[in-house]
């Protein structure tokens, strides 16, 4: 990681929604690393517990705490924070990860129920969580907010008109926050990591449907890139992405995270 500045993230209280697998827990593991206090959210209390006790294990301290909440459920995301900030007195870092990919049919025959589940986690998850967050950080003084965006947020796929519509959702969200809380001293901003191994990939290559279905496995780049990134972006370097996304796509950008030289 030569040249690259990454923020000193020590005692800092970091939350994550959709913490208990992928690029959530991998960004739990890399911020516990980094010395923060971590809360991991996610509906699977079983698995977000194991990924705690696993993270503690590893760095030899209680960095990271389990947190049950379904973000797709109005108030859960609120409720939790404020037990956050019960515990720890502050929350300096939100990253809104929580996603769900379905469903993956064609807008005729797409399944109303998926449709409105899909952008209950993907968007009005997100807009409850920067609300809540900002609800925190503005009396404080200051905090980071980071939503995991997607390309599909900018173009549509054939098949993903709900993954589409919810991410682009989401990335108006991350705007209109940059531009109510930039002035008083919350940072907003987006990752949109690519695609990356994970289980939804899975669900993707699974469903044949679509370009991104279509690709060899060995292309998607491991959850610990996107999570590297993340702890990056809590700092000033990142601040000309304010209100927009960083793409890990952008070799530029790899380069300034550390993951190439």
């Amino acid at each position: 990681m030569t040249g690259t500045q990454f923020p000193d993230m020590a005692g800092k209280v970091v939350a994550i929604t959709g913490a208990s697998r992928g690029i959530g827990a991998a960004a739990a593991r890399r911020f516990a690393e980094a010395g923060a206090y971590v809360a991991l959210i996610a509906r699977n209390r079983a698995a977000t517990e194991e990924v705690a006790n696993v993270i503690n294990a590893e760095v030899g301290a209680e960095q990271a705490i389990p947190c049950v909440a379904d973000v797709s459920v109005r108030g859960e995301v609120t409720a939790v924070i404020g037990e956050i900030v019960d515990k720890f007195g502050r929350l300096d870092v939100l990253i809104g990860n929580a996603g769900i990919i379905g469903p993956m049919s064609g807008i005729e025959t797409a399944d109303l129920g998926g449709f409105t589940e899909t952008v209950a986690t993907n968007f009005t998850g997100v807009f409850e969580g920067i609300q809540a967050a900002a609800r925190v950080m503005i009396p404080q003084g200051g905090g980071t907010i980071i939503t995991v965006s997607s390309g599909a947020a900018h173009r549509p796929l054939e098949g993903w008109a709900a993954y589409c519509s919810s991410k682009a959702g989401a990335y108006m969200l991350t705007r209109a926050a940059d531009l109510e809380f930039r002035s008083r001293g919350i940072r907003v901003l987006g990752l949109s990591p690519g695609t990356v191994a994970t289980d939804m990939q899975r669900e993707i290559k699974t469903s044949g449907l679509g370009e991104i279905a279509q690709l060899d496995w060995s292309v998607h780049i491991p959850p610990e890139w996107p999570a590297e990134a993340l702890v990056w972006m809590c700092g000033r370097e990142a601040d000309p992405w304010l209100g927009d996304d960083v793409s890990l796509r952008e070799e530029d950008v790899r380069r300034k995270v550390g993951l190439i030289t």
